[in-house]
């Protein structure tokens, strides 16, 4: 067989040309598995070979080292490890011959796959002379073979835990990597690729990093690194810097006022993937000093193992203004949606944690800012002055923040309605959720939600509802926290008076032909769902007519015929929403008994909804409608039992899908809930589950999370 030809041929468009290719590659794999691998790794050293052929063979090798699926992952570990040791040495000769290629994509491709190998291999105490070999290579003049090698130590660091590798070996392949990103390295790619390479070495570097002198020079390295030419190696030294920042918090003391200054002039002069990662540094740091104040409550002593520097607080003063700065550098055209990412952004972000790490230290510095572009005629000092408010309000006392927000409150909803910067009216809207969330609900003292503004902010949500997608998924994210913070009061509830129009307008979001634009009919059911959950009673007749609605609402996606791939994944993701309601509805009208007696009239529609929605897939159950069904049994109680015989072979399906974990954990969770329900009338299921329990549980495919969900459960079915 021409291995190269199949390789060209299994990456052509005609799609019967390649399918045929990759089916002859399978029968090869499947016939002779190690001339299978042999012939890969033969075609990626071969510097004859065409590199579209070359790339794929190393590509393949790589996929038959690894997976995500820690069963598939186990099974491709032991089948390397029973291949004969000559067919895995001539392999790895291939592998490491690669690196030296003219062809930067062969050499790439082959130093994933030699750090895949490696990382079977080293814990084995196999391959030991692989790191040797690799640090002889780095000394090779070619500066391609250079940067290939350190690419592969880069790998290898990132396959391999610290304790397979001894301290003599980490300390040389920390000499190698720190050498190729001197600033006396000529070559780019060399440095690039060491800085790279470094990232990943990182963790093993714990030993160098507790001796003053190597700690010196790594962090005098990778300072310089920040002042390269090349951007590139910029980025890469700072993405450095937020990791030590990480691991190795307690030693960066005699290096912070350093830091400060090249990270500030990074924010402020370079380009955005460099400054980017100059904010990440300080949000970084935050983390910890968040982590460690959490944790030890400010309680520290002299000797505690994990002190406090406090950094944040220190550099507070030049910290904020240089933050507040990156909030005036919007995009014109900035995507709005969740997911989207720029300087503005990054610094909101590490704001907001700057907050939570100092507390009421950051309102005095951040307040002028705020009165100073509020109303300025630009939008974007509006909406930098309403995001450095928002991001501000979690972590200062409510003492601080509340006679500030009594005065912004009534300002931010006239901007929210008549503001003329859709940008402005999203970060308003998003900053009235930050308000409600922190500041409003039964635990606070002070109430900034009166009767005298109630009816004006439902009105103002209610209307932002219609305007933008982005826009409204935010109002409806503030109506939520807005619904939450009244969970707990009782009998009588401010939104009472407004239930029925709330539901109305959200039910209307959710049927807006541009519903599925910035997650706004997600949002809206959430804040459906949340609404029901803190609602009275004296509302409980809106909401068992609510079921009607969404009853009708679910049923309408089942009767669509013929759909296409992407509009069936819509009808799923929908039918998941309607299902997590109805489950919110069961849940509301079964906590007492004239309602719970009010809903078992639509019980059975229900059921049966829920039914057709498992037959609408072929192999897998949905997930929030086996939720939906463990509440539904928890309300009938025993009266469950006429549904078991149409219903149980969904809960089988369940049990045995124990690829896609969470779905397989939900199952059993509702086994739970239908054994409490039905108590002795289980009994005729009983085998048939314990048997899918068992088989579950001696499954080598069973995730960790699962396992401890199944044992639970068989004690619960053995009672």
């Amino acid at each position: 067989m021409d291995v190269t030809e199949v390789l060209l041929s299994a990456q052509v468009v005609d799609s019967t040309i390649r399918k045929h290719a990759e089916e002859t590659l399978k029968q090869f794999q499947e016939q002779n598995f190690p001339g299978f691998l042999i012939s890969l790794s033969g075609e990626l050293a071969n510097e004859e070979k065409p590199v579209e052929s070359r790339k794929l063979a190393g590509l393949i090798l790589k996929n038959r080292l690894d997976a995500k699926e820690q069963h598939r992952k186990y099974e491709l570990v032991q089948r390397w490890l029973s291949l004969d040791v000559a067919v895995k040495s001539q392999i790895k000769a291939c592998l490491l011959q690669t690196l030296s290629s003219a062809s930067p994509d062969a050499r790439s491709t082959a130093s994933q796959v030699i750090a895949k190998v490696a990382g079977i291999e080293l814990p084995q105490k196999q391959w030991p002379e692989l790191i040797g070999s690799l640090l002889s290579n780095v000394h090779q003049v070619p500066p391609h073979v250079k940067q290939a090698t350190l690419e592969t130590l880069g790998y290898l660091c990132e396959e391999v835990v610290p304790e397979v590798v001894d301290q003599d070996q980490v300390n040389k392949i920390l000499t190698a990597v720190v050498q190729g990103m001197n600033a006396n390295e000529g070559n780019i790619e060399v440095r690039l690729a060491a800085t790279r390479a470094l990232y990943n070495a990182l963790g093993f570097a714990q030993a160098n990093f507790s001796n003053d002198m190597e700690r010196d020079y790594i962090m005098r390295v990778v300072c310089e690194a920040t002042l390269s030419p090349e951007v590139k190696i910029r980025q890469a030294a700072f993405e450095c810097l937020v990791s030590i920042g990480s691991t190795y918090y307690d030693k960066l003391a005699p290096y912070i006022q350093d830091i400060f200054n090249i990270t500030s002039k990074a924010v402020r002069e370079d380009e955005e993937p460099v400054a980017l990662q100059a904010i990440e540094f300080w949000s970084s740091i935050c983390d910890e000093e968040i982590d460690i104040l959490e944790e030890y409550g400010g309680d520290f002593t002299a000797d505690s193992d994990v002190p406090c520097y406090y950094f944040i607080k220190q550099a507070l003063p030049a910290l904020v203004p240089m933050l507040l700065e990156t909030l005036l550098k919007q995009e014109e055209d900035q995507d709005q949606d969740e997911g989207a990412w720029n300087l503005a952004m990054a610094g909101g972000t590490c704001l907001g944690l700057v907050a939570r790490t100092v507390g009421d230290d950051i309102v005095p510095l951040v307040m002028p800012f705020i009165q100073e572009n509020i109303t300025k005629s630009d939008w974007r000092q509006r909406e930098a002055a309403t995001y450095a408010f928002g991001s501000i309000l979690e972590g200062p006392s409510p003492d601080k923040l509340t006679p500030i927000v009594n005065v912004a409150l009534s300002f931010m909803l006239t901007a929210l309605t008549n503001d003329p910067s859709s940008h402005v009216k999203d970060t308003t809207a998003w900053t009235l959720g930050r308000i409600f969330e922190f500041l409003h609900g039964s635990t606070v003292e002070t109430p900034i939600i009166t009767p005298a503004n109630c009816q004006q902010i439902i009105t103002v949500l209610l209307q932002s509802m219609t305007d933008a997608p982005n826009v409204a998924e935010k109002a409806c994210g503030a109506l939520y926290f807005l619904a939450q913070g009244y969970e707990d009061v009782g009998s009588t509830s401010p939104l009472t008076p407004y239930f029925q129009q709330i539901v109305q307008s959200l039910i209307d979001v959710t049927r807006r032909e541009d519903a599925g634009e910035s997650r706004l009919r997600t949002a809206a059911y959430e804040t459906l769902n949340e609404v029901v959950r803190s609602s009275t009673d004296e509302t409980a007749r809106l909401v068992v007519e609510l079921v009607q609605v969404i009853m009708a609402e679910l049923h309408s996606t089942l009767e669509t015929q013929k759909l296409s791939s992407d509009e069936r994944e819509k009808q799923n993701e929908l039918q998941g929403l309607l299902c997590g309601c109805l489950q919110v509805i069961i849940q509301k009208l079964g906590a007492s008994e004239p309602t719970k007696y009010a809903f078992m009239q639509y019980a059975d529609q229900v059921m049966t909804l829920f039914l057709r929605v498992f037959a609408c897939r072929s192999a897998t159950v949905h997930e929030e409608a086996m939720l939906a069904i463990g509440a539904l049994a928890y309300v009938a109680g025993p009266s469950f039992a006429k549904y078991m015989p149409d219903f149980y072979k969904y809960l089988e399906m369940g049990l045995q899908n124990f690829e896609e974990y969470q779905v397989c954990a939900v199952t059993v969770g509702v086994v739970g809930d239908i054994c409490r329900a039905l108590e002795d009338k289980i009994l005729p299921y009983c085998d048939g589950i314990m048997t899918l329990l068992l088989k579950d549980l001696s499954s080598n495919q069973l995730h960790r999370v699962l396992r401890s969900c199944l044992c639970t459960h068989q004690v619960l079915m053995m009672k």
